[in-house]
């Protein structure tokens, strides 16, 4: 079955006629424009187990405030679940607690290195997922405190706690011998989760796209105001974006299905692009004549070691480092293929939130 499109596609929708993926599209409650309750069916399928209201039930979202673990809190609270958002500032995510739709939300303050703090997040939850993750480290939150102990503490938690279901959101080439910090510690973080629940689910996305993004909407801004854009190298490195939403239907449906217990699933878009090739892509959206212009790595790495001093470097080494390797699924790897998801294009998707008459969405 293929995904209808919307802010979040979540429950299969049981009709008179059949079984659809249905609605859930935030703020709009319709089905391919008609309203859910005028089409004389029940939320079933996947989600069916999460209208259950015992506490055993309750998923635990740890990051549910961040770009991806917001749409995966909407997703499931739309599909009736009763969803707890540990993050670290609460407050911060208020408006989750607004949008909860069929299910219950609930805001609990919680971080991954305070491993008390996340026994009590995981405290009867049936089901977990961990979506956590930065690239850019700054004095405490370093790559190993957050994707590698930091995971760890979600996972032993968890275990502890006799949670049915682990989702660990990794990343795509994580490889615990890598020279990159950033995949290594991706790389050590898995090793330690599947140590410490053995059952658990790892998906590693590529580059996540949609509305907010902290990608396209970059370049977007660069190619807005600069006459000449920077390639890193000749911009050849290939990258396979997959959109937001597409990764949030993965970890529910991974979530429902117990086959995908101890999996690893890679998830990436239908399209493999160079980073030329993207930018291109964005260029086309202002309306304007853009040069793109080769810049050789060793010129990047020496940019990035000037602005390491910075609070809040635009660029660091390890950005560098990351951009001289493709980030593309292996051909062997489980896909969202396996988890029945055709996933969006760029295409389609990135016309939808870069508008060449205003500013992209934020």
């Amino acid at each position: 079955m293929s995904s209808s499109r919307g802010i979040f596609t979540a429950p299969w929708y049981k009709g008179k006629s059949g079984y659809f993926l249905a609605a859930a599209f935030i703020g709009r409650g319709s089905f391919l424009g008609i309203p859910v309750n005028s089409l004389g069916g029940e939320i079933a399928g996947p989600f069916e187990f999460l209208r259950i209201r015992k506490p055993m039930n309750r998923i635990t979202v740890f990051g549910g405030s961040g770009f991806l673990g917001r749409r995966i809190v909407l997703g499931l609270a739309a599909g009736g679940a009763a969803v707890r958002v540990a993050v670290r500032y609460p407050e911060r995510a208020s408006h989750l607690e607004g949008a909860a739709g069929k299910g219950t939300v609930e805001l609990l303050r919680a971080d991954v290195w305070d491993e008390k703090s996340v026994a009590r997040a995981v405290r009867d939850s049936g089901s977990v997922i961990n979506t956590v993750g930065h690239y850019v480290e700054k004095s405490g939150a370093t790559f190993d405190a957050v994707h590698g102990q930091g995971a760890l503490h979600v996972a032993r938690q968890a275990g502890e706690a006799g949670v049915r279901r682990l989702i660990h959101i990794s990343g795509l080439g994580a490889d615990p011998s890598s020279d990159s910090p950033y995949v290594k510690a991706r790389g050590i973080g898995e090793a330690l989760v599947r140590e410490a629940f053995v059952d658990a689910t790892i998906l590693r996305p590529s580059v996540i796209f949609g509305p907010e993004d902290a990608f396209f909407n970059r370049l977007f801004d660069m190619a807005r105001l600069a006459p000449v854009l920077p390639l890193f190298g000749r911009g050849l490195t290939k990258l396979q974006p997959v959109f937001v939403d597409d990764v949030a239907e993965a970890c529910a449906r991974a979530l429902a299905d117990p086959v995908t217990a101890g999996k690893v699933y890679e998830l990436g878009g239908p399209g493999v692009y160079t980073y030329a090739d993207l930018l291109r892509l964005v260029v086309e959206r202002t309306g304007r004549n853009r040069l793109l212009l080769p810049v050789p790595f060793f010129v990047w790495e020496g940019m990035a070691a000037l602005m390491a001093i910075l609070p809040n470097p635009p660029l660091t080494q390890d950005q560098v480092k990351l951009m001289k390797g493709d980030n593309v699924v292996g051909a062997a790897a489980l896909t969202l293929a396996e988890l029945g998801i055709a996933p969006a294009s760029v295409e389609d998707i990135l016309p939808t939130y870069v508008n060449p008459d205003s500013q992209a969405i934020r």
